[in-house]
């Protein structure tokens, strides 16, 4: 990321006058320490470093729910950065790698369109944070991100960040939660503007209720051995793996029942051991399919995570067994920090960010083809005149 930007802050290590990334040198701007050649070199903005710095730390958005004891953990993590304006901080594409804190400045987040240019889709003030998604799973940058004028924060490292949670660390921990918490909001926000937004392939609502759920308690084989196979459990030792199942109980539905339907309390969210389960979405007299979840997929964690009815409903495209797992067991999961309960957690942040990725592909292409077809009425409006 820091490559293909102007001007860039370097990691807190002492350097000659240029660094070389990417195989090209780059102005230095220094973050702890600054030097001789950074501080005459008229092309640089550095960050203020002053005794006030955790202060502003801890007041961005991002550590909002940490207490200060966890704020300085986090912080000592952290990275001064600076950008002169019109830097591009990220390049849509690039590897993600952390998250920027901005502590002065706005930023610009902006998506390449197909027809070529760019468009501007949020903008991001001081006090606040992006690209947090990194700290939760490996990805790509889903936008570019410009500056709009001088600016200066922190840039939290994926790995260090990582490596945190993987020693079981509170603060990092309940970061990563509150961070969860976020992205579930917006994926709900998101999935709200998709169902409005028409689509070619929305068909007539099948009307459903609660007499559509039927399951059937057992499995019909012998599940647990394909447990170690199912990308949920991906990373999990055998025994990490019956530590999580050890409770849980396996249920069928059969081809075109409902595991669940929009409405119904979540109770419960599944785990897909065996078969496909189509998600539908419904608004008024209309319903499309938003997903196709197979083994090893987690359906139903949204509405348990947020404590609210299911909204959307879960049939079976074939006979299907699943793994159901109660509301307690689950934030018991989610709100642990043993081993097993820490990739729990980053089992969800996977199918949280797939969700996401997913609904942002599916809006996307609604939006292009609804601006398509508007002006294709306007030329065809113009030829009849």
């Amino acid at each position: 990321m820091w490559a293909s930007s102007p001007a860039f802050a370097s990691h807190p290590r002492k350097r000659g006058p240029c660094s070389s990334v990417g195989g090209r040198p780059q102005p230095l701007i220094n973050s702890h320490r600054c030097s001789v050649h950074s501080i005459v070199s008229s092309s640089c903005h550095h960050p203020v470093t002053n005794s006030n710095d955790f202060e502003s730390f801890r007041a961005n958005a991002l550590c909002r729910d940490l207490d200060a004891a966890g704020a300085a953990q986090i912080f000592a993590l952290a990275e001064p950065v600076a950008f002169l304006s019109g830097s591009r901080l990220v390049k849509q594409g690039e590897a993600a790698r952390g998250a920027w804190l901005l502590r002065v400045g706005d930023v610009e987040a902006r998506v390449a369109l197909s027809a070529g240019g760019e468009e501007a889709v949020a903008r991001i003030s001081a006090g606040s944070y992006f690209g947090e998604t990194a700290l939760l799973d490996k990805g790509q940058c889903s936008a570019s991100v410009v500056a709009m004028g001088n600016v200066d924060g922190w840039f939290i490292e994926r790995e260090a960040f990582r490596a945190l949670v993987v020693s079981r660390n509170a603060a990092a921990l309940s970061l990563q939660r509150a961070l969860t918490a976020t992205l579930a909001e917006r994926l709900a926000t998101l999935n709200e503007a998709l169902r409005k937004q028409p689509a070619p392939e929305d068909r007539e609502a099948t009307p459903r209720s609660t007499a559509n759920i039927r399951t059937i308690p057992g499995a019909a084989f012998a599940w647990r051995r394909f447990l170690p196979l199912l990308s949920f459990f991906e990373g999990f030792s055998e025994n990490e793996i019956d530590a999580v199942t050890a409770t849980l109980k396996p249920l069928r539905v059969k081809r075109g029942d409902a595991l669940f339907v929009a409405g119904v309390p979540a109770a419960s969210c599944f785990l897909v051991v065996r078969g496909a389960l189509e998600v539908n979405s419904r608004i008024a007299d209309r319903e499309r399919r938003v997903a196709l979840l197979g083994p090893g997929s987690l359906i139903g964690y949204l509405s348990v995570l947020a404590g609210k009815p299911h909204g959307a409903d879960a049939l079976a495209r074939e006979e299907s067994t699943l793994l159901e797992i109660p509301a307690a067991t689950f934030h018991a999961l989610y709100g642990g920090s043993s081993g097993e309960a820490v990739k729990v957690q980053h089992a969800i942040h996977r199918a949280l960010l797939q969700s996401l990725a997913r609904s942002n592909s599916q809006f996307s292409r609604l939006v292009t083809q609804a601006r398509l077809d508007a002006a294709l009425r306007v030329q065809a409006t113009q030829l009849s005149v």
